[in-house]
């Protein structure tokens, strides 16, 4: 990696700089907390992980956060796996959630959209409303604190509702998206025994409807601890007989209660892809998501009640979660449910022009599939109101970048984020004061102590290194459910460095403060000693128009030897002659090196994915290295298990 310092791509003006509520905040914290006045973002950060108390109470004042009774101090216990957030106090993050409706009742919280890309708009007041009378009745029927409540919904209004109903009564909420199959869902929520179950009839996609009455039923019975089943009629169909009606649920005029939770209490249960074993059920408490977000979204992404937030995702993905947290700003979000590519490529685009998103959000595949399908965001669409465009799931290639500069604005903030389902945030992104370089993240988030550590453990910069955490950060998990001793907690992440967080991430932190993402270090290519990320050949191969995707796997040969092969998926009607394969093999060469090149260029039918869209690395390692399918992944994982049967093939005929 060079030090040299490139021309950034994007650069703030003065004034975004001086309104940027970052700013604000740094320029209050020097004379309220003793913060650093000059030295911009980089000093404020150093100050932020030198001083963790100091900076999270920060936080807490500069946001108003509400504590219905004192903490004792910030932090009671700074040790990783453990650390302990403000002893004594307690809130509620629904309460938080809801507070715009008190000065904006009439003004939208949320614009649901549809494959019709119509908005249609709920009110603060009418949010506020629904929660109040949905959380008395999970009250009537006997839900207490503590108590997990599960959703098999789309993004739709009412998934937002029994959220923050569920958070209001101190309970656990856990979702999965209805494409999930009933062996998926079952996965996680088997795992924490939820006692009610909100689900749709079906749901639209690609312009098609999807009878999901089958599954939901497969569901009531394989959950012995339902109490009650809530039915939403998002295709029109009857409840069944013993279902309740989610509009008889929600139709009452009432206050909402909102239970004093203490800052540890679980808020909700995310799942890891679980393409190995079962899916991890990873607990984040109602107070550590609560600052977490709040500085993440009112600082880093600097939205507030101006705003509307947009950002592409389903109930399944740690994203929603994110996105309804926008709420906590006083930001209107938009839901939209439906393809992120019907009835065009150009889908998103035109919902971020209809709802007059401020800040829209994407996954980096999506803006490469518009740049190969030759999408012109900023010729058929409006996007003046657009101020950052964002991306995550996967590393924005530099082509990326260069992409939306040309073709949505060259005044566009171009925030690349990366973080995890397991902190349920960013570990770097977004910083609205930074330049933008071509493929980095413009910083590590504030309060977050992000290094890049080589295997003896020391920190390096301008070098590939693992990602690593070493201050706790509120919203890492209070633990895993299930397990009882932390055991599976502490091997997923403290296992290698004892007391520090390794994200399993390779990384660069380069000498300017940026940060650059290489790929998963647990599926490293490492090829005479030198450690590659895959996400760089990802890059340079799929700028080839006639490759749709690749996959690369490295796998040590019982001979001592090292065998890289590259998968790659073709546009339809190409074929992978001996002028594409050397085409290939030149781009990599060319744009990364020789060590690069892969053993063997293959096509296959498609290349697998996790149910959230993450390509599956480890998974076809395994198979590749003659691991019986069935033990090298967790079938309800995976988008399409058919897939595996070619590297299964494959490892055959190779053995």
């Amino acid at each position: 990696m060079s030090t040299v310092n490139p021309q950034p791509l994007w650069q703030p003006d003065p004034e975004r700089i001086a309104q940027a509520q970052v700013t604000k905040f740094q320029a209050w914290a020097a004379e309220q907390h003793g913060a650093p006045a000059e030295g911009g973002y980089a000093a404020l950060h150093r100050w932020s992980v030198d001083e963790l108390d100091t900076f999270w109470e920060a936080v807490t004042r500069w946001f108003d956060v509400r504590f219905s009774t004192p903490y004792a101090r910030v932090l009671g216990d700074r040790s990783m796996p453990g650390a302990q957030w403000f002893p004594g106090a307690t809130l509620n993050y629904a309460e938080h959630a809801l507070r715009a409706a008190a000065t904006r009742a009439d003004e939208p919280a949320l614009l649901y959209v549809d494959e019709t890309h119509e908005p249609h708009p709920v009110t603060w007041a009418e949010l506020r409303r629904q929660v109040g009378s949905l959380a008395a009745e999970l009250r009537a029927l006997g839900v207490r604190p503590g108590d997990r409540v599960s959703g098999y919904l789309p993004n739709i209004p009412q998934a937002v509702v029994a959220l923050l109903a569920t958070a209001a009564v101190g309970g656990v909420w856990t979702s999965c998206a209805p494409d999930f199959g009933a062996r998926s869902v079952l996965d996680r929520f088997q795992q924490v025994e939820p006692v009610v179950l909100f689900a749709v009839d079906g749901y639209r996609y690609g312009g098609k409807e999807h009878d999901r009455r089958d599954i939901v039923a497969e569901l009531r019975h394989e959950l012995p601890t339902l109490r009650a089943v809530v039915h939403i009629p998002l295709l029109g169909t009857e409840p069944p007989a013993d279902a309740l009606d989610w509009s008889a649920l929600t139709s009452a005029d009432v206050e909402p209660v909102f239970e004093q939770v203490a800052f540890d209490h679980p808020l909700w249960v995310l799942y890891s892809s679980g393409t190995t074993g079962l899916p991890k059920a990873i607990v984040q408490s109602q107070g550590g998501i609560l600052i977490e977000h709040l500085k993440q979204l009112g600082l880093h992404c600097d939205l507030g009640p101006e705003d509307r937030f947009f950002w592409y995702t389903s109930t399944g993905w740690m994203m929603w979660n994110f996105l309804v947290s926008g709420l906590l700003t006083g930001t209107t979000i938009v839901l939209y449910d439906g393809s992120p590519g019907f009835p065009d490529t150009a889908a998103q685009w035109r919902i971020a022009e209809r709802t007059g998103a401020t800040l829209y959000g994407t996954s980096a595949a999506y803006v490469m599939a518009c740049r190969k399908a030759g999408v012109h965001p900023a010729r058929d669409f409006d996007l003046s109101k657009v101020q950052c465009v964002a991306t995550t799931g996967s590393p924005l290639p530099p082509d990326g970048f260069r992409w939306l500069h040309d073709e949505v604005r060259e005044d566009l903030w171009m925030a690349s984020v990366s973080g995890g389902t397991d902190v349920c945030s960013c570990f770097a992104g977004a910083v609205p004061t930074l330049p933008v370089y071509i493929g980095e993240l413009q910083a590590p988030g504030l309060g977050t102590d992000l290094q890049s550590w080589d295997p003896a453990g020391k920190p390096v910069t301008d070098e590939v290194g693992e990602l690593v955490v070493t201050n706790p950060m509120p919203s890492m998990p209070i633990r895993f459910w299930n397990d009882p001793d932390g055991s599976r907690y502490h091997d997923s992440y403290f296992d290698t460095y004892p007391g520090v967080w390794r994200h399993g991430d390779w990384i660069t932190v380069t000498s300017r403060g940026s940060v650059v993402i290489h790929g998963r270090s647990d599926s490293t290519l490492n090829r005479q000693g030198v450690r590659m990320g895959s996400a760089d050949i990802y890059e340079a191969v799929e700028r080839i128009p006639e490759i749709r995707e690749s996959l690369v796997i490295g796998i040590e040969q019982p001979d001592g030897g090292y065998w890289m092969p590259l998968f790659v998926h073709l546009v339809p009607g190409t074929a992978l002659d001996d002028t594409l394969l050397a085409r290939i093999k030149q781009t990599i060469r060319e744009q990364l090196s020789p060590r690069h090149v892969p053993d063997e260029i293959i096509e296959v039918p498609g290349i697998p994915h996790t149910l959230t869209g993450k390509r599956i690395e480890v998974p076809v390692k395994r198979l590749l290295q003659g691991t019986p399918l069935e033990k090298a992944v967790n079938p309800g994982s995976i988008d399409n298990l058919d897939l595996l049967h070619f590297y299964e093939d494959l490892a055959r005929k190779r053995a």
